[in-house]
């Protein structure tokens, strides 16, 4: 079990939504930046995913801590978003089949779009073919998968077999809190992550 510290952790993993509110704008006039102030809030959503597959939270608490996350994202957003940014390229990105959480997912997703990248969003629980069918239609370098839940692990490697299988001329980024090199070597992915920031290094690397 993920071991918090932090105040800003401890009151999302609690689902404390004036107490979270309140520490992200005193940390943002602190001038604390965004992006440390995100970690702290994957730290606690990690903490929720957690007592959710150990059954000590629900599927309602899941939800809760999905909306908590969206207010206080978008008290951020403002920060990390940026001015605007030349178009760099199409990136498809969804939570693999089986997994209904998009809290990482959908941070990746503000990051990318930040820094001037197209960024094709199918979702939570999408099955593999979808994600072929869209890195096909859209012409896309990139295919990023996002989980949260262990058992949910064999869904992300069935999408990148999947994805080998087919041919197609795209890199495989893998993320979420549970992920790690080891796991990915075993999948078979390109890159992984479990930092919504490495996000666009890898682009980077991908689109140049």
């Amino acid at each position: 079990m993920t071991n918090l510290t932090d105040e800003l952790s401890i009151a999302i993993a609690e689902l404390d939504e004036d107490k979270v509110m309140a520490l992200v704008r005193e940390r943002l006039r602190a001038g604390v930046e965004p992006l440390e102030i995100v970690k702290k809030l994957q730290d606690g959503m990690t903490r929720v995913g957690e007592l959710f597959e150990t059954g000590e939270y629900y599927l309602s608490e899941l939800i809760n801590c999905g909306e908590i996350m969206k207010g206080a994202m978008g008290e951020l957003e403002p920060s990390l978003a940026g001015g605007e940014q030349k178009y760099r390229g199409n990136i498809v990105i969804g939570t693999v089949k089986g997994d209904i959480h998009d809290l990482g997912k959908n941070i990746v997703v503000m990051l990318l779009k930040g820094t001037g990248y197209n960024v094709i969003d199918l979702g939570v629980d999408v099955p593999p073919a979808k994600f072929i069918e869209a890195v096909k239609e859209n012409n896309a370098p990139l295919l990023a998968l996002s989980v949260l839940l262990t058992s949910c692990l064999d869904s992300m490697k069935e999408v990148v077999e999947e994805v080998k299988k087919s041919g197609l001329d795209v890199k495989v980024l893998i993320g979420g809190p549970i992920i790690d090199d080891q796991f990915r070597e075993y999948c078979g992915a390109d890159y992984s992550s479990n930092i919504a920031s490495d996000g666009v290094k890898y682009a980077e690397k991908v689109f140049g």
